[in-house]
């Protein structure tokens, strides 16, 4: 039951939580090499390849139960299966901008949404659930608005990918915890729910699409990105049982830093007049590290 439980071990939840970002970071960094594979294809194949790795992994912690649980409940109360499917939708447009975003060159969009997600999951956390918020917590949150009023005087809106990241998370997490299904066997039922739809996908792709044929080494590419990907996603979540909530959000940094590097390695650049967005959103992310940092030290004494 190691997955279900928080074991006292920091230093292992640090390594594994490093783990899961590197290898995100990996994912992101070779998804141009699926080309000419589309980013739907590429969403297909992690959730078909997704669901068997944690189908195995509930199977070997005694974590079954959690799926038959919500399968129960979905009987007793079928309007819940709308609530699963709503969030299955939440989670599968992630997946698919993680897929499409390094592809059109627009990973660092998406980056910037991973960096502004967990200051947008604090002020949730405050406004809904009445979490207390600490004055570097508002001094972070008051230097991202900065960031984001910039870049909406600037070009007029935020992108629409950073928005996806920023906002769609928040409602993912929320969705998923006011229906009760914030855990593995959750994730189990929202990567069945649309794994037809990625059955579907394949089938097309693989009897009318030129991705395979033009580019054969997709055969064993796509399968092992598919698998390294549903990894990386255990890791996370096994992190997050292996610490501390406050130390497990200061590492959900360490992804989109990540991120961004990938995104520079494969050829986008931060334009000159973007800095200052960028800029704040990193300032508002040290002050959090910086302060999450401090916060962890004392408690430690």
């Amino acid at each position: 039951m190691a997955l279900m439980s928080a074991p006292s071990t920091p230093a292992r939840g640090v390594l594994v939580s490093v783990a899961s970002s590197v290898l995100f970071g990996g994912i992101y960094f070779v998804t141009p090499l699926l080309a000419p594979m589309s980013a739907e294809t590429i969403w297909a194949v992690r959730v078909v390849l997704t669901i068997p790795i944690v189908t195995a992994t509930l199977v070997i912690v005694g974590g079954w139960r959690l799926v038959v649980d919500i399968g129960h409940r979905i009987a007793r109360r079928p309007i819940l299966a709308l609530g699963v499917m709503a969030v299955a939708v939440l989670l599968s447009a992630q997946l698919w901008l993680f897929g499409w975003a390094p592809l059109h060159g627009r990973g660092l969009q998406v980056a910037l949404g991973y960096f502004l997600m967990p200051l947008l999951l604090v002020i949730v956390g405050r406004l809904l659930y009445r979490d207390r918020m600490t004055w570097w917590q508002w001094l972070a949150a008051g230097i991202a608005a900065v960031g984001v009023v910039y870049e909406i005087v600037r070009v007029g809106s935020i992108s629409w990918e950073t928005l996806l990241v920023a906002l769609g998370y928040p409602a993912y997490f929320v969705l998923r915890r006011t229906i009760g299904i914030a855990h593995l066997g959750g994730m189990w039922w929202e990567l069945a729910t649309v794994a037809p739809l990625a059955v579907i996908a394949l089938t097309f792709e693989g009897l009318h699409g030129s991705a395979f044929a033009e580019n054969p080494a997709l055969w064993w590419v796509a399968p092992l990105f598919g698998l390294v990907a549903g990894v990386a996603v255990l890791l996370y979540i096994l992190a997050s049982r292996l610490l501390t909530m406050s130390l497990f959000g200061l590492l959900s940094y360490v992804e989109p830093a990540l991120l961004v590097v990938a995104s520079l390695l494969i050829g986008e650049r931060i334009a000159a007049d973007e800095w200052v967005t960028y800029g704040a959103i990193w300032s508002a992310v040290l002050v959090l590290v910086a302060g999450g940092a401090v916060s962890l030290r004392r408690g430690a004494k």
